[in-house]
């Protein structure tokens, strides 16, 4: 595995390489990662993933600095999934500059976790056009566990007229059903054994709907109080249209379960189709 750190010699070496697929990351990479790097291989000759920690998607009191950095281990793993090529920029080589030209998502970053992270879709959506455009991938793979920023990437990536097939990869799961996330990592030893639950609360909320109960409204307050009585502080649990994730009726089908809420100081997400 190659890897780089400044944009000329990334663009030199992946100038004469086909098949191009990319899987951005900012690092501390889990089993969901890592099977999105294998995912990647069906799709192309060259699988480039990249490290990043990307400032412009944290608000001034989340965990930018706290956020846990894994570099070699990272390294390890990715030589080991098969990754040809790692973009591992610093910020001054990414953002040499003050970055004053932005990708403004539309309304959809205001929903969901936009309403509880101002300017988090913004910054995403920045970073990852940048890094399109270091890389040019013909193809570019994200985790559906962050459903709302796939939703955003997939649709900056059609209407700029991107030559980018997006490729969400399936949500993997601990085997108690806990969606594998780098924040994990911050829960203590009683919060992982209960942090399965908001899992638990959305396939309720999925075998209901499955069952014709479309009280959707009643449906999002009996998992809310679910997960209050055992101490968790939810930002959200909604239903929605996968179409465009607005609010669930009985017209917009197929739906999402979405799901934000936290366990102490560990804020989880997670999300079930329907």
């Amino acid at each position: 595995m190659k890897i780089f750190s400044d944009i000329a010699a990334l663009r030199a070496e992946l100038a004469a390489r086909t098949g191009r697929v990319f899987v951005p990351t900012m690092g501390n990479l889990h089993a969901g990662h890592i099977s999105l790097m294998r995912q990647a291989r069906a799709h192309g000759d060259t699988v480039i993933a990249s490290i990043f920690v990307n400032r412009l998607q944290f608000g001034p009191n989340e965990d930018f600095d706290q956020y846990p950095r894994t570099f070699q281990d990272d390294c390890d793993q990715l030589r080991a999934a098969g990754v040809d090529v790692l973009f591992a920029p610093s910020e001054r080589d990414l953002y040499p500059e003050p970055q004053e030209y932005f990708v403004e998502p539309p309304a959809i970053q205001n929903l969901l976790d936009g309403q509880f992270r101002p300017g988090h879709f913004r910054g995403v959506a920045t970073v990852v056009l940048k890094l399109f455009n270091c890389v040019q991938p013909q193809v570019a793979l994200f985790g559906k566990k962050d459903y709302q920023q796939l939703m955003v990437l997939r649709n900056m990536t059609r209407q700029l007229a991107l030559p980018i097939e997006i490729i969400g990869g399936e949500t993997v799961r601990a085997a108690d059903g806990l969606a594998l996330s780098s924040r994990n990592g911050y829960l203590s030893a009683a919060e992982r054994a209960e942090a399965p639950r908001l899992y638990r609360c959305l396939n309720t909320l999925r075998t209901a709907l499955h069952a014709g109960n479309t009280d959707f409204a009643q449906l999002e307050h009996n998992a809310q109080a679910e997960l209050a009585a055992h101490g968790w502080q939810s930002d959200y649990i909604a239903l929605c249209s996968q179409a465009d994730l607005s609010a669930a009726t009985v017209d917009n089908g197929p739906w999402v379960a979405l799901a934000a809420s936290r366990l102490g100081n560990t804020r989880l997400i997670d999300n079930i189709e329907i």
